[in-house]
């Protein structure tokens, strides 16, 4: 017996009975959920895909972990609240990280921060190229069938940098040194796409036509006849962006600063909707559509003007797009738009819930290497949450008698529907903070036998009907040869 195992604490806060602290010798892991993920990995394999996208280039000889290896305890970390590699130098020993990785609780430990450090360091310029064909490739198979049509959102995000690394210079408007990333995503099925690395002080825009115009083009390869649509926020509503979705053939709506020309087209409009509000006491939302051409422009272009009035002021947002029925339907253009809020939240989850705010090497490459990690810590929870949902049925309807879509619901009822349906199933549209309370924060015995390796849980756990329930359906896919 070990020193630690014969040591005792004794705590007298309870009246009755003293509570004694004592440390066991059986191997546990406070992370036993991840091994549920890890078995879903395996099916879609997304981290055998982005470690084989790397290059090796150590002699076999020397190598005691193997690029998967790491490639795994990164991801799985992120995903378990360990952005950090100096977490690794204790989670190294851990039986559910080891079992993660390949290895048995009594193999040896998995890799250290120098380790990891020199594994982050080690990326070129190529690798990076195709890590971003490892996203697009992933995002292809994670449809069934081929979609007929695909919302893309475009949207930058401030990155805060903790140190000196290169590339991160200081931002006005952020007021921080940072970087300034640019992620792709998908609105049909919460994907990120593609994710690239600029410097602190870039254009919004910079780089997002190149992206654009990759992407389409390895879509359309295996997709010819679907049909794309690119949302983005004023800061990528510019001419080359307008410029690139015309040669491409995509329908776009970016929004449109309001300079003092549009202010002027919509004057009338909103003394219409600020006089409606002060007779009914109701918020008021007005649209007006026109075409508009900027000095700068080659051809004037459609534009649709909301305003509004309420309790709170006046309010005026405008969007530039293509879209066919613009003139007919203006709100529906507008509210379509609005809907890219939802890209946030992947924006959201990846930096502040998945620590993508700290790339924290010095070398720029490693940074956009890490960030490709965190990227895919978001994708294996995006595309493990998919499978979650199994909200009840009772009491659940959308619209009366289940008739209506959500989409067609009023304000207030909507709200109500997606309130009752996160408590109903919180797993299901959960954050990553929500899944790893939930999931995989949950305590776990790891006992190796000769033939099998035995993970235990309590049964007290609240959670463990969730666990069960996820970790059956994702038991029950087909291996990967069988498609």
């Amino acid at each position: 017996m070990s020193i630690h195992s014969a040591q005792t604490l004794c705590l007298d806060f309870l009246p009755r009975r003293n509570v004694e602290f004592e440390v066991s010798t059986t191997p546990m892991s406070s992370d036993g959920g991840l091994l549920v993920v890890r078995q879903f990995d395996e099916r879609i394999g997304l981290t055998r895909q982005f470690a084989a996208a790397l290059q090796d280039t150590r002699h076999p000889s020397f190598c005691a972990h193997s690029l998967l290896e790491m490639t795994r305890q990164r991801i799985y970390g992120m995903l378990a609240d360990y952005e950090d590699q100096n977490d690794h130098d204790t989670l190294r020993s851990d039986p559910v990280f080891k079992l993660l990785a390949g290895r048995l609780p009594e193999d040896a430990d998995l890799a250290s921060q120098p380790t990891l450090s020199r594994f982050e360091n080690s990326v070129t310029p190529d690798d990076l190229f195709r890590l971003r064909d490892v996203l697009i490739d992933l995002f292809i198979q994670s449809f069934e069938t081929p979609p007929w049509h695909l919302t893309f959102d475009l949207d930058a995000f401030d990155d805060p940098a903790h140190g000196q690394q290169q590339l991160t210079f200081f931002h006005g408007y952020y007021d921080q040194n940072q970087y300034l990333p640019l992620a792709i995503t998908c609105a049909e099925n919460d994907a990120v796409v593609m994710v690239s690395l600029r410097h602190g002080t870039c254009s919004a825009f910079l780089g997002a036509d190149e992206d654009l115009s990759y992407l389409v083009g390895r879509l359309r390869q295996v997709w010819p006849d679907v049909q794309i649509h690119v949302r983005g926020d004023c800061g990528l509503g510019v001419p080359v962006m307008y410029k690139v979705c015309d040669e491409l053939n995509l329908t776009f709506t970016f929004g449109l600063g309001m300079n003092a020309c549009l202010k002027r087209f919509s004057e009338e409009l909103l003394a219409q909707a600020v006089a409606q509000h002060e007779a009914t006491g109701q918020p008021q939302r007005l649209f007006l559509k026109r075409e508009y051409q900027a000095r700068t422009w080659p051809a004037p272009r459609q534009i649709v003007i909301k305003v509004e009035a309420n309790a709170r002021g006046t309010n005026r947002r405008a969007v530039i797009t293509n879209r066919a029925g613009w003139e007919l339907l203006p709100q529906a253009v507008y509210d379509e738009y609005a809907e890219r809020g939802e890209s946030e939240n992947r924006n959201k989850e990846l930096k502040c819930e998945l620590a993508a705010d700290r790339l924290s090497d010095h070398r720029f490459m490693a940074n956009f290497f890490r960030l490709y990690l965190h990227v895919a810590a978001l994708m294996l929870l995006v595309r493990l949450r998919r499978l979650a949902p199994c909200p009840p049925t009772t009491g659940m309807e959308p619209g009366p008698e289940g008739m209506l879509p959500v989409g067609a619901l009023p304000e207030p009822q909507r709200k109500k529907y997606f309130s009752r349906r996160r408590h109903a199933d919180p797993l299901g549209e959960g954050h990553a903070c929500t899944w790893r309370t939930r999931f995989i924060k949950v305590a776990a015995e790891v006992v190796a036998r000769a033939r099998r390796v035995i993970v235990r849980f309590s049964s007290s756990w609240p959670h463990l009907d969730q666990l069960w329930r996820i970790g059956q359906v994702v038991a029950a896919l087909p291996p990967p040869h069988a498609g």
